[in-house]
């Protein structure tokens, strides 16, 4: 691979919006994958204060052990796709509230132009909150979970 076709390859993958693409010609090989994304801080809305409706976050999970806190990270949509919890509809979720978290340690797949794309946790600490419901689109940047760092 020459400078050029590299710098192709660049281009699509930002166009694209995947979380990791892998491109292999002969012996030479080039793996591109997006960096953690930045932590967003969650700043809870006054209960007297309404919320607009074009800007609520659809919460999925049922029971909420607590709100979400300044400190907690946000893990957001790295692509546009489809949310799934689990590898198939009959197997356990990778995680659910109150579980322990490590780096690297797969939270859920997004389903993007009929490829599974496995989203990891980029920061060890607790999930506290699961914001996605299983089979729902997402969009990107949306909030997945939010993970109270240890």
């Amino acid at each position: 691979m020459n400078s050029d076709e590299i710098k192709e390859l660049i281009q699509i993958f930002n166009e694209s919006g995947v979380a990791e693409m892998e491109v292999q010609r002969g012996e030479n090989r080039l793996r591109l994958r997006r960096g953690p994304t930045a932590q967003e801080l969650v700043v809870p809305v006054a209960s007297h204060a309404p919320a607009p409706a074009a800007h609520a976050v659809p919460m999925a999970a049922p029971a909420k052990p607590s709100a979400p806190e300044p400190n907690h990270t946000i893990v957001k949509s790295p692509i546009v796709g489809t949310y799934y919890d689990s590898p198939s509809p009959d197997a356990p979720s990778f995680v659910k509230i109150g579980d322990s978290v490590e780096p690297g340690q797969v939270l859920c797949i997004i389903e993007s132009m009929k490829l599974m794309n496995e989203i990891e946790a980029e920061i060890a600490g607790t999930i506290v909150h699961k914001l996605a419901e299983n089979g729902r689109p997402v969009e990107y940047g949306e909030a997945l979970f939010a993970v109270r760092p240890r």
